[in-house]
């Protein structure tokens, strides 16, 4: 009909000739062609980039006849496409620049992507929007589903792509370790590393954590010291004086007894309570039956301390089973996920993630939680309870199984018990979304009362504060502090040492320190919202000179903090103290925010912040300089022997309490160097006595200020002290 048509508009112009019509006649073959091969694609269903709605392609012009089938053929992506195998294994989308967007796994490879290139094929907006990134792909065939499994979250982990969810690290929650040793002792730590130890968590509060740990050292006689001080240990410490430990490091311990407290110590953790404390009423009913009643009174007390931390504990049933119960709460692409953790009938810890803009099915956010959750160190349950079904699960459950050497199973409960512990997860789901967003709704109302009083063009999103200190003019640093959302990204804080400045000047070693963000943030092209300076109006006009010559006093609003100051008499009852006041740009006089205010409590804890990272940079470089100085006199230390001794012994102090023997056990040390290290140790011990008293006096003088939310730290002069004529130092001084 088409080509009829065409044939009846070619040969109706007027005054065609001969040649014309022989020229129409071969476009309408042509056109012919062209539409025939539409056609036969089109019949086809074959995917290919330029028929896909869902991908989005660079428009070429239309090729005609067979150079249009040729280009069809060899399109690259197609291909590919015909060549995906049938097997199990995990595929990953990338976008134009390779970048790997999405990681999946599938039971059949060729379905699943295949269906992802198919017009209509999956037609979930969040889909959508992500396959008009996608450009390219690859494919890795899994011997099984669970080798899949395995390879999906480690590929996730190693390409963190944008699409697929992503749990909080667990190396942000506390986790136990129990320390590879010949005499373990039992640490806190957030970082979990392949060093032989065994790791008890993650644990979802910390404080719960740390009581735990509190009980432990209390009830059971382990041993805390680190490494270093009980290789050097000569004789025992007073956690042996109180009967909180059996002194390993120099007594003779029986390793089985010694073995049994860490052993009850890690039922404690694991939230075995119930069986250790049958177990140690057994024990502390057989050492009464020998009439050891002094062990048994020893016993008794240690079943007393566990009790009341059990106590506390909310008992869910009462046949003893362990179990993670996962919730999830959805509002469109909002979704909290939850998890209550169950150890032998008791609830120990919980557990939340956020996500935003997931469009995804329950059942794939689910899964995807469930892949990474579990994928590290962490207690395996006997069931594991979740609110839908998951395609996979059996595969799940095998691999957990294997890892755990007993059975694990998920269940979607229908009735009875399990159904109530799942339905208590998802109310506390539903309870946790509720208050993230209005902790979120808190904080963008004290963000919009901070541009409101301060007078602001916008919400400043993100803060940056910055504060110098110093120790009577050496030392000089700076730190950097950032906001995000009104709460603290320690990720991003930044330490400064002043580089082109001598002596204390603020204002030029404010204007250093300023400029040399600015370049970075150029170079990153990355800008806070608002810069809060320490201090009064001539900091602030730094700040605003360095910002001019950047040409970005627009775009980067600024304004300064100055200190609190007594009013009366300092040495008086009461002590008044000042308003925290605020300077603008272009304002003679400083603004006082009421001191109830939200805005006055978020650029009082920013700068107290700042005060506290400063300060705490000031001291580290303090202790190394003081440990260059004294070591790099003695003739035969450099730099690689002072790292040795600093590694070996953790502190100059303990340095300092180092016998010739124990020196000469560090790599590097003979016994005549270690000789020399202890004689000139001993010929400096009045100055580094004065020297520590020093440093400690400073110590007490800074958190006083930051105790009381002082402003910026002055240390109070100390008296100097002077030296007999022989010593190296005739005067130190504060």
């Amino acid at each position: 009909m088409i080509r009829s048509v065409e044939g009846v508009r070619s040969s109706s112009v007027p005054g065609a000739t001969a040649g014309n019509d022989a020229a129409t006649e071969q476009e309408n073959a042509a056109g012919e062609a062209a539409c025939e091969d539409r056609a036969s694609s089109a019949d086809h269903q074959e995917i290919a980039s330029r028929f896909d709605s869902l991908v989005s392609y660079p428009q070429a012009p239309e090729k005609q006849g067979e150079e249009a089938t040729k280009d069809s053929a060899d399109d690259p992506l197609s291909h590919k496409l015909e060549g995906i195998p049938s097997e199990p294994g995990v595929y990953l989308l990338k976008d134009r620049n390779a970048k790997v967007l999405y990681v999946g796994k599938a039971k059949s490879l060729r379905s699943r992507v295949r269906a992802y290139f198919r017009e209509n094929g999956d037609g979930r907006m969040q889909v959508r929007f992500l396959m008009k990134r996608v450009r390219d792909f690859d494919t890795l065939v899994a011997r099984s589903e669970k080798e899949a499994l395995i390879l999906e979250n480690n590929l996730i982990k190693q390409y963190k792509p944008r699409y697929n969810i992503r749990l909080k690290d667990d190396k942000s929650y506390l986790s136990a370790k129990i320390t590879h040793h010949a005499w373990p002792r039992i640490t806190v730590t957030r970082r979990i590393v392949k060093d032989g130890g065994r790791y008890i968590g993650p644990f979802g509060s910390a404080d719960g954590l740390r009581e735990t740990i509190d009980v432990i050292r209390k009830v059971f006689p382990l041993r805390t010291c680190s490494d270093g001080v009980f290789r050097n240990r000569s004789r025992p410490c007073i956690e042996y004086q109180i009967k909180r430990c059996l002194g390993p490091c120099c007594l003779q311990v029986d390793r089985d007894e010694y073995e049994r407290h860490l052993r009850a110590a890690q039922m404690l953790l694991e939230g075995k309570n119930l069986e250790l404390l049958k177990e140690m009423r057994e024990r502390m009913k057989t050492y009464a039956e020998r009439l050891e009643f002094e062990e048994a009174a020893r016993l008794r007390d240690r079943v007393r301390a566990i009790e009341k931390t059990v106590e506390r504990q909310t008992v869910l049933h009462h046949w003893g089973g362990d179990q993670d119960v996962f919730g999830l709460y959805r509002q469109g692409g909002f979704i909290e996920a939850l998890v209550l953790m169950i150890r032998n009938g008791k609830l120990t810890s919980t557990q939340s993630w956020s996500f935003q803009d997931l469009e995804f099915p329950d059942e794939e956010v689910l899964a995807d939680l469930l892949t990474q959750y579990y994928s590290g160190v962490r207690f395996l349950p006997d069931d594991v309870i979740v609110p839908v079904a998951i395609e996979d699960a059996d595969v799940r459950a095998e691999l957990l199984s294997e890892r755990r050497g007993r059975k694990v199973e998920f269940v979607v409960p229908q009735r009875g018990e399990k159904l109530r512990l799942l339905e208590m997860a998802m109310d506390n789901a539903r309870q946790s979304f509720n208050a993230r967003r209005d902790n979120e709704n808190t904080r963008e109302k004290m963000l919009e009362e901070v541009r409101t009083k301060l007078h602001l063009h916008n919400s400043p999103k993100r803060i940056e504060c910055y504060d110098i200190s110093n120790l009577q003019g050496s030392m000089v640093v700076a730190s950097q502090v950032t906001f995000d959302e009104g709460e603290p990204q320690k990720a991003l804080y930044r330490r400064y040492r002043i580089r082109t400045v001598e002596g204390q000047d603020d204002f030029a070693s404010m204007y250093e320190v300023l400029s040399r963000r600015l370049k970075r943030a150029v170079e990153e092209n990355e800008f806070p919202d608002l810069w809060v300076i320490d201090g009064g109006k001539g900091q602030l006009n730094v700040a605003i000179e360095v910002l001019k010559e950047a040409g970005l006093f627009e775009q980067i609003e600024v304004v300064s903090i100055a200190k609190q100051h007594v009013l009366n008499d300092p040495r008086a009852r009461t002590v008044e103290k000042s308003e925290e006041r605020i300077f603008l740009p272009n304002r003679k006089d400083p603004i006082v925010l009421p001191k109830n205010s939200t805005a006055l409590f978020l650029m009082v804890r920013v700068r107290d912040e700042a005060h506290r990272f400063a300060i705490t940079y000031n001291r580290e470089l303090r202790r190394r300089a003081r440990l260059r100085s004294v070591l790099d006199d003695i003739e035969g230390i450099g730099p690689v022997r002072r790292r040795s001794l600093l590694r070996h012994f953790g502190s100059l102090r303990r340095i300092r309490e180092a016998s010739v023997e124990q020196l000469a056990l560090v790599k590097g040390v003979n016994r005549e160097l270690a000789v020399e290290i202890r004689r000139h140790l001993d010929t400096m011990s009045a100055l580094l006595d004065q020297e520590e008293k020093v440093e400690r006096e400073e110590d007490r003088i800074a958190q006083e200020y930051l105790d009381a939310g002082n402003g910026q730290l002055q240390l109070l002069p100390l008296e100097p002290v002077t030296l007999p004529a022989s010593d190296p130092a005739s005067e130190i001084s504060s």
